[in-house]
Formats: structure tokens, sequence, C-alpha cells
């Protein structure tokens, strides 16, 4: 007995990617729902989505460093901005958000924390920092250097702020744990 190949030819049916996109997209929630769950993530770049607003009420850390640098925003290649890298921390009351005008609307993205986040090897690259400051050990140090970006450092062992608001262009965390997170996505009204 012979078998035969018949060759088919198909076309993509609307329905079943509308659904496969639709599975994906639950995907992505169920993962997102698991870091609140969970309250672990690790290695969370954030960056390419432009100024975003960090604030909190305190954040405690240990093992700071500043310094100045030039850097990519959402409105230009190049932007001076600082670096901010802290050892170990802790942050109350945290809460991260990104404004996007959808055609006449405004919408925010919102990751909030309801219980203190503890993070490790902080890389917050900031245009602005508005807090209540407070350092140990700081030293302002300027340094020989062609390269401006290293002729500058603040460093301290302990930094505390206090009811802070930044605008961010970049941030990374080696690990951090969010526990009590939420992530909302809603319509603001905004001018």
């Amino acid at each position: 007995m012979e078998s035969t190949i018949q060759l088919v030819e198909g076309t993509t049916s609307k329905k079943v990617f509308w659904s496969a996109l639709g599975t994906g997209i639950i995907a992505l929630a169920l993962l997102l729902v698991s870091f609140g769950i969970s309250g672990v993530a690790y290695a969370v770049p954030i960056a390419g989505v432009g100024d975003f607003y960090v604030e909190f009420d305190k954040l405690e850390g240990n093992g700071y460093v500043f310094y100045p640098k030039m850097g990519e925003t959402s409105s230009s290649d190049s932007a001076p901005q600082g670096t901010n890298l802290i050892d170990t921390l802790t942050i109350d009351n945290l809460q991260l958000y990104k404004d996007f005008q959808v055609g006449g609307e405004w919408i925010r993205v919102k990751i909030t924390a309801s219980k203190p986040v503890q993070i490790t090897g902080l890389q917050h690259d900031a245009g602005l920092i508005e807090a209540n400051a407070k350092f140990q050990n700081l030293v302002l140090q300027e340094k020989h250097s062609d390269d401006w970006q290293k002729q500058f450092q603040q460093t301290s062992s302990k930094i505390t702020l206090e009811h802070a608001k930044l605008k961010t262009h970049y941030l990374f965390q080696k690990t951090i744990n969010m526990n009590g997170m939420r992530l909302t996505v809603e319509k603001i009204n905004k001018k």
C-alpha cells in the first residue's frame, strides 16, 4: 500500500490570529500578576520608555555613589542627568508611573507597592530629584580627567531620602522584592 502526500494551501485565520494574540496578552498579564504575588523579580531594567516618575515616602540605602553624565531621554538623544548607584536599599510607599498621550487622552501606567520594597544593585539615572536628604560620611570629590563625566563624584556610606519625587530616565535593579505590588493602567485628567 502506497501513501501519498497531499499539499494543502493555507490562509491566516483572523479568528486564530486574534485568539493567539489575546492568549499572549493574558500570559503577559499573568506574569505581571505573579510578580505581584511572589513579589520578587531579578535584573529588572526599565529603560527606553522615556521620562517616568518615581515617588516614595522614605528611602534608606547603603553604599551611595553619584556622578553626572549625558544620557538618552524620550525627547533627546543626549541630555544632562545624574547616575545614582546604591548597593542596598529599602523604600516605603513606592510609586512608579509613566504618562502617555494617546490621541486626545492621557493614559497612566502605574506600579505601586503597599509594603516596604527591598532592592540590591540599584542604578538610577535622573534629570531631577526633589527630596529631603540626609547623608553619612558624605564626600564630594573632583578628579583630573579629560572626560568631564569622571571629573566629579559624590559618595556616602548611607543615604536617606524622604518625601521624594524623581524624574527618571533609566532604572535598573539587580534584585527587587515588591510585596503588595499593584499595576494599573488608567485614563487621567492632564492638561
